[in-house]
């Protein structure tokens, strides 16, 4: 049976996150960040620090906004004196309804599905690293490279919604304004993208490293 290849924290090696310059860690005994990059200058850390607490109150953040993102209005059409207010949600429906599968499609994929399965998908990496689960490392690993790259075109009804702005603007006859939920919506976006950022892959792989110790 072939062994298991040394890992380069094994090798007493760190990545610098910045330059990811394989460097010698810091000596036994050092504070934790004071060892810098020789090439940058960066900090030079084994992992993430607080990598999980980070991300998990990164993700409830997400949760709590992601709900007002979905009930309050995204935008406000006033049109010959009459106002209607549309959801995210309602937008899809009147498109669907008006035939327009396609338009519907992308905004319940890059708005609803998107954003809810980022958060499922953080939540369950989290879970799994604190269980120090072994659990197929490489599934999950692309997992979380998957949603690191998709969660950026959540801002898609953001950009609809601006260019919607910008444009319809005719007076008392047509205007159509940005609605509460483009502000919460937008935050989850963002804090999706940094939990994505701050939770460290590298964890998926300590529970495997220690089976063969």
């Amino acid at each position: 049976m072939t062994p298991p290849a040394s890992t380069a924290r094994e090798a007493g090696l760190v990545a610098c996150s910045a330059c990811h310059l394989l460097c010698p860690g810091p000596p036994a005994g050092s504070r934790p960040g004071a060892h810098r990059c020789p090439r940058c200058g960066a900090r030079l850390h084994s992992r993430k620090p607080d990598s999980i607490a980070r991300t998990w109150a990164l993700v409830i953040a997400a949760c709590i906004f992601y709900i007002p993102a979905n009930v309050l209005p995204m935008t406000t059409v006033t049109s010959l004196g009459s106002v209607q207010s549309d959801t995210i949600m309602s937008g899809v429906i009147y498109f669907v309804q008006s035939g327009s599968w396609p338009i519907a499609l992308v905004i319940f994929i890059a708005s609803v599905f998107v954003p809810l399965l980022k958060l499922m998908i953080l939540g369950y990496l989290l879970i799994s690293v604190q269980k120090k689960s072994t659990f197929r490392p490489k599934d999950r690993t692309r997992l979380y490279l998957v949603t690191e790259a998709v969660g950026r075109w959540s801002m898609l009804d953001i950009f609809v919604v601006t260019i919607l702005v910008a444009l319809v603007n005719l007076g008392a006859l047509a205007k159509i304004q940005a609605g509460p939920a483009a502000l919460y919506f937008a935050a989850v976006v963002v804090i999706t993208m940094l939990a994505a950022m701050s939770f460290d892959p590298r964890l998926i792989w300590d529970a495997k490293e220690t089976t063969h110790e």
